[in-house]
């Protein structure tokens, strides 16, 4: 039988053989691309590596090449440096010899006219000797009369100014200082106006001597016109607050020795009145010492005060303070409280004048006072205007009262005693007694004249006395003096402060009471019959410390430009009508001693 060969399956088994090495093939060619892939990335690092390396190699090379140029350049330039230095060396070394030559032919010069002049002062000193020493024994002398001369100059103004102090002291005048305040910033406003008017910032016053005032008064198309102000003492801008106090300080003596005192400061707003009585008030950062010299009066009289206490540890005193606010003519206790209130100033038989119900704090020592002062001062009225920016609204009135028992009371007591007994004996037993001068007219002994009696020259009565004492002895009780402190408020121009509203009412209180107050001057200067004190509450209450037998001091702020010209004009003439005043002559607050 014939063998059956089938093609098909021969075909297909080829086929798949062939599909084999196909796929084996294809797979050699992936693995011969991977092969040259890889090959590729490693021949780009090497050409990488040697293109780095190259432009390294470059870089070094250029590197190089820019040392040698610069050390080129710099050779060059040293190598010129060093020809120029030569050049100035030698330059040097001629300047030198002929610096040698100029200075022997000083040396000699020098010694030519050095002889000429001896030659010379040996001819003057033989020829016109005697007429030297007479020119100078001439000088000196001439310079001796000036020294003597401006030392009784000095004595002469001192002793003007003491007897001055003592006319106006006797005379029951008001002391009248002034303070002239320098520029201050705000001072500084240009005029709106044109032509030869002055700019406002321009000083117009200033303290030409430390007792006158002169006021430079400009006006358009007028002649420059100087007015003078004589006051008892001027300040110029210059004086600090320690020479202002030195003035002030012997008032403060006088009030241990019975007296009352008021310092007051006047003046229009922003002239430095606050500063005057109360100092800077924005001293935190300052050292002890800056905050002492930038006091004011009251601070610096508080501690004068407390002072002047302690160096009499043998008589008793107490210290009471009040501090009252006039505002929009009312009178406000500002010790009382938040509530402010209000006080009534009332006339008492005598004359004087009182507040009841005002609320007294007694203090220990000065910083007591200032910390209470500074505590209730925080509550005054103050409202920003385009003068000031923090202007006072109110007038403040700190008092300080001292209650004072004096040890010589006892010993003067016994000296009236015996000057008694002594009178008794003389006038063969009739009976003397101070009350006499009331029961008799003709008794006409002042008490000043009792005291001054000794045993040895007894005072006789003119007769024998209806009020007989049936038993000598003392009572002595304690007697109190007051310190007032017025801080005024300033009187303002409204066109120039610029306020409206509510603060056009304080305004208009502020003049009208300040107004007052230069009436009763006038009033008490023409010596009228009837003084105006009721007319404003501020009149009323410092009553006494005007018209009665304080020792006041009126101490005129002023600003120093034209800007304020009119105002300052204004301040320096109730200054003037203040001067002119005659009120009563100071009395003692004695204790009153009582011979039974």
């Amino acid at each position: 039988m014939p063998l059956f060969i089938n093609k098909d399956q021969i075909f297909a088994h080829q086929v798949h053989l062939l599909e084999h090495k196909l796929r084996s093939k294809e797979e050699r060619i992936l693995e011969l691309e991977t092969e040259n892939a890889i090959l590729h990335l490693r021949l780009a690092e090497c050409l990488g590596k040697l293109r780095q390396d190259h432009e390294e190699e470059t870089k070094t090379l250029n590197l190089h090449q820019h040392q040698r140029d610069a050390q080129k350049i710099t050779g060059a330039a040293l190598a010129k440096l060093l020809s120029e230095v030569q050049a100035v060396k030698q330059d040097l070394s001629e300047l030198f010899a002929v610096y040698l030559s100029f200075s022997t032919e000083l040396e000699e010069q020098n010694k030519q006219l050095l002889e000429k002049v001896e030659q010379v002062s040996c001819s003057l000193n033989g020829h016109h000797g005697d007429e030297l020493q007479n020119l100078q024994a001439g000088v000196a002398a001439l310079e001796r009369s000036l020294e003597e001369e401006k030392e009784r100059c000095r004595a002469e103004r001192q002793r003007r100014k003491e007897l001055h102090n003592t006319l106006v002291e006797l005379r029951g005048n008001i002391r009248v200082h002034c303070r002239v305040r320098p520029v201050l910033p705000f001072d500084h406003v240009h005029s709106t106006t044109s032509g030869s008017r002055p700019a406002s910032s321009e000083e117009a016053v200033s303290a030409i001597s430390d007792d006158t005032v002169m006021v430079n008064c400009m006006k358009t198309g007028m002649p420059v016109q100087n007015k003078m102000f004589e006051f008892e003492r001027v300040h110029g801008p210059e004086d600090s607050q320690d020479v202002v106090f030195e003035e002030v300080k012997p008032l403060l003596t006088s009030l241990l020795d019975g007296y009352n005192v008021c310092i007051m400061a006047y003046g229009q707003t922003g002239s430095g009145k606050t500063h005057t009585m109360m100092g800077s008030q924005q001293l935190e950062e300052h050292s002890e010492t800056q905050q002492e010299a930038q006091q004011g009066i009251i601070p610096k009289a508080a501690a004068e005060l407390f002072r002047l206490i302690s160096e009499k540890p043998a008589e008793g005193h107490t210290v009471e303070v009040s501090v009252m606010e006039v505002y929009n003519n009312e009178v406000l206790d500002l010790l009382a409280g938040d509530a402010h209130p209000r006080r009534d100033v009332v006339t008492t038989s005598s004359g004087s004048s009182q507040v009841p119900c005002l609320t007294y704090e007694p203090v220990q020592n000065a910083s007591e006072v200032m910390q209470i002062i500074s505590s209730v001062l925080k509550r005054r009225a103050h409202c920003p205007t385009l003068i000031h920016t923090d202007s006072s609204r109110s007038h403040v009135i700190v008092t300080l009262t001292i209650s004072s028992k004096s040890p010589n009371a006892l010993a003067l007591a016994r000296r009236l005693q015996s000057a008694k007994k002594d009178m008794q004996r003389s006038n063969q037993k009739e009976w003397w007694s101070p009350r006499c001068r009331r029961a008799n007219p003709a008794a006409n002994y002042s008490s000043d004249h009792l005291f001054a009696s000794t045993p040895s020259s007894p005072c006789r009565s003119p007769s024998p006395s209806p009020c007989p004492s049936p038993r000598p002895s003392v009572s002595q009780g304690p007697f109190s003096t007051k310190l007032q402190l017025v801080d005024l408020a300033g009187s303002e121009c409204v066109g120039m402060s610029g306020v409206s509203g509510a603060a056009l009412w304080e305004v208009s209180c502020i003049n009208r009471s300040l107004s007052a107050l230069s009436d009763v001057l006038g009033a008490l200067a023409e010596q009228r019959p009837h003084v105006p004190y009721r007319n404003s509450k501020l009149t009323h209450l410092l009553q006494d410390a005007i018209g009665g037998d304080a020792k006041l001091l009126v101490m005129l702020c002023v600003s120093p430009t034209h800007r304020f010209s009119t105002e300052s004009l204004q301040s320096l003439g109730f200054g003037t009508r203040a001067r002119q005043v005659q009120k009563e002559l100071p009395r003692r607050k004695n204790n009153s001693l009582k011979v039974k």
